[in-house]
């Protein structure tokens, strides 16, 4: 028989203890949903689809080789603000080989209409510069994804940042009453989705294939991390001492009997 719970479990913790561990978990669980949910938003759409879809992971790691960052932009995440013949006029002249010539005449009075006000340096936003030639033209090259760069500044955040929160939820997951090869797996399992998840970033630059690792790694950190903060919060507040629930068991199994006889 396997040995089913941590040396102290959560019956012996006073109740400032327990209110700690929960307002800690409920907090990274909100905290991790609007993580998804910027997820979401930001990369939804960039097949010119509502939702979320592999394509859209695909464009945003390996890029829309066929087509320019810019063409991307206005077709997914920034269709919104441009109207659809506008952006008829800003993709033919993409395809007609974005000259200066037809920028001045055709583009640049729809992005100063539609997108200079961010797409500025005097927004102070960090996006592209749409307000002179030279900066359209760095956007209107043929769309490889997120660069090396980039991915390499997320990548750590990230490995640093839910490295933690993992260990956080660990240390309060480690004393719930489950079998230890059970509580073993939930623990390690959201890190080698995370590694999994984030090295397949750099693969699907390489191979779009890859963008269903970034799937499937993101979706088993998300449901090992969520079964950790559930399991602790219900046995931390439903879950009795050894001896309660040994009665509870026992008051549970003469109740059956006694059903039993009568039928």
């Amino acid at each position: 028989m396997s040995k089913t719970s941590a040396a102290r479990g959560y019956h012996d913790c006073p109740l400032s203890e327990k209110l700690l561990y929960s307002a800690f978990l409920v907090v990274a669980g909100i905290g991790y949903l609007l993580a998804m949910t910027y997820l979401y938003l930001s990369h939804a759409g960039h097949d010119g689809k509502p939702g979320l879809s592999i394509e859209d992971i695909v464009f945003n790691y390996y890029g829309n080789r066929s087509g320019t960052r810019l063409e991307a932009a206005i077709r997914g995440p920034m269709a919104g603000y441009m109207r659809p013949e506008e952006r008829h006029h800003v993709v033919a002249w993409l395809k007609s080989g974005a000259t200066e010539k037809g920028f001045k005449e055709n583009v640049w009075p729809i992005l100063q209409k539609n997108c200079i006000a961010c797409h500025s340096p005097r927004s102070g936003l960090k996006v592209p510069d749409l307000s002179s030639f030279d900066g359209v033209r760095q956007v209107a090259a043929v769309d490889t994804g997120e660069s090396l760069g980039t991915l390499v500044k997320l990548s750590h955040i990230h490995l640093f940042g839910i490295s933690l929160l993992l260990l956080g939820v660990g240390m309060i997951f480690r004393r719930a009453s489950l079998p230890d090869w059970l509580r073993g797996t939930l623990m390690l399992l959201p890190f080698a989705a995370m590694l999994a998840d984030i090295g397949s970033w750099f693969l699907a630059k390489w191979d779009p294939v890859y963008a269903y690792t970034v799937v499937i790694g993101g979706a088993l950190l998300g449901l090992a991390l969520a079964a950790q903060i559930l399991i602790s919060l219900f046995q931390i507040w439903f879950l009795g001492s050894p001896p309660e629930r040994e009665e509870r068991a026992e008051a549970s199994g003469r109740f059956l009997g006694n059903e039993r006889k009568a039928v």
